[in-house]
């Protein structure tokens, strides 16, 4: 598996998030790329995915798709 340098990343956290720290974190910075991390383990795992992915999830989100009521 090759490794991805996030070293430069931009971290930014989703303006929806609560007080809690119960959110992600989101880097778009980099080529080809959109990092995701959870804010409340900033060293630990990311993903790493490509940007039409992410949109993908983007519509999915906003369209309800992943609601559990």
């Amino acid at each position: 598996m090759t490794e991805i340098d996030l070293s430069h990343a931009v971290w930014y956290t989703s303006s929806r998030s609560q007080q809690n720290g119960a959110c992600v974190e989101v880097a778009r910075n980099l080529p080809s790329i959109v990092a995701v991390r959870d804010s409340k383990d900033r060293s630990g795992p990311m993903l790493a995915l490509a940007p039409s992915v992410w949109q993908e999830f983007i519509v999915a989100v906003k369209s309800s798709e992943f609601d559990l009521h």
